[in-house]
């Protein structure tokens, strides 16, 4: 699977850890390439959602401190999905029910191996297609116009 992966300075040293774990996909890392403490999470945010939108056979990992940041500005691009993770089981369902195609991650919340694990629940779930769903998606498509 291609993974875009994009994080600020203080997603920096999370997203390199993550990138090891990530080994066995084809990972993008859409940066930071170094740490800086002046960067801005909504480029990174940027990047990754852009190509994430496009490519529809990716998905994306976005991280700040919060999450929400990443969150909040990856989900401005038309067709980027992106869901701020809490748990494993959380994650699933987003990605079953919802269909986010990015994941949002807490660097400053976020244990290293708590975020293998929320990443792991991502890159394995697929989204369920039911009418409901359907309906519902419809309506955010609705909204970026």
């Amino acid at each position: 699977m291609k993974i875009y992966i994009g994080a600020d300075h203080r997603g920096f040293a999370l997203k390199e850890q993550l990138k090891s774990h990530l080994r066995e996909h084809e990972v993008i890392d859409e940066g930071a390439h170094r740490f800086n403490e002046e960067d801005d999470y909504p480029d990174f945010a940027r990047k990754v959602s852009q190509n994430v939108a496009t490519d529809k056979n990716a998905r994306g990992i976005i991280i700040c401190g919060s999450g929400v940041g990443v969150e909040v500005a990856g989900n401005k691009i038309k067709g980027a999905r992106a869901g701020l993770a809490l748990n494993p089981k959380q994650v699933k369902e987003a990605t079953e029910a919802d269909n986010i195609n990015i994941l949002a991650l807490a660097a400053d919340y976020t244990e290293p191996q708590d975020a293998k694990e929320l990443v792991d629940a991502f890159l394995t779930s697929n989204y369920t297609p039911e009418p409901r769903r359907e309906r519902r998606l419809k309506k955010i498509e609705e909204l970026e116009k």
